[in-house]
């Protein structure tokens, strides 16, 4: 005689009610957990900021972020403002940290829609920067950096990360021995027109002695995700040049 749990419909049965039970499962702690993680998610926008700064628990070699017990109060001490610039409209905002950079460059596909820039404002030494979120594609998925730069756009800090370059190559892109390499860069070139910093392989100064170049030396074995950071910084960064100028003038 057949048992009743040996039938087709018993193992459906038994699958569906599983796939409600864990789906239902699974709902609860993202909706439970989504308090927690939204927080993290700032605190590491908070970190990345002050990374750029300058301001970090870094010894010689190592790349180490201010803790996270620290870090909100540190970043009410050397932000000083947050700007949202939209369209020709300059704003300041608190809360110019949450905004979403990637919905920020989809929305602005859309030729009409003018896309919110964050700009963070931060003083360390007494010198002040100003620090922009970046974000672009490697070659597996996305990167993304936030750049600090004077009134002239010359690089005083930078970080960099990445969710799934190749370990060793183009991971390397969130190591002190690349990311210090732009310190000091010009993102304008001579004649004052906004160019970038392009990661080289023909790079012919690979200890970075020349800031006015527009270069950096690649990470050898690494071309593809170079290209890609080469690309973020060129079209993430030249649409704040404008408001450069302006200050310039100003």
């Amino acid at each position: 005689m057949e048992k009743r749990t040996d039938k087709n419909s018993y193992t459906i049965l038994f699958a569906v009610l599983m796939v409600l039970v864990v789906g239902a499962i699974l709902a609860y702690l993202a909706s439970a957990l989504k308090p927690t993680i939204d927080v993290n998610k700032q605190l590491e926008k908070q970190q990345n900021i002050l990374y750029a700064l300058g301001v970090n628990e870094n010894d010689e070699k190592s790349v180490a972020f201010v803790s996270t017990d620290k870090v909100a109060d540190e970043f009410d001490k050397y932000i000083v403002k947050q700007l949202v610039i939209q369209g020709d409209d300059v704003r300041v905002d608190d809360t110019a940290y949450l905004i979403d950079i990637k919905k920020e460059q989809a929305s602005a596909k859309n030729p009409s829609y003018k896309r919110q820039l964050p700009l963070f404002l931060g003083v360390k030494d007494n010198k002040l920067s100003y620090i922009v979120p970046i974000r672009g594609k490697g070659l597996w998925d996305a990167v993304w950096g936030y750049v600090a730069m004077d009134e002239n756009m010359t690089v005083t800090g930078i970080f960099f990360d990445h969710k799934a370059e190749t370990p060793g190559l183009g991971a390397n892109i969130n190591q002190r021995f690349f990311m210090d390499d732009f310190i000091g860069e010009n993102l304008l070139d001579t004649s004052g027109k906004f160019a970038g910093v392009d990661i080289s392989k023909s790079n012919a100064d690979p200890i970075n002695i020349d800031k006015l170049d527009n270069e950096v030396d690649a990470i050898a074995g690494a071309t593809i995700t170079g290209d890609g950071v080469s690309a973020m910084i060129r079209s993430e960064l030249k649409v704040y040049s404008s408001y450069f100028i302006n200050l310039k003038k100003n």
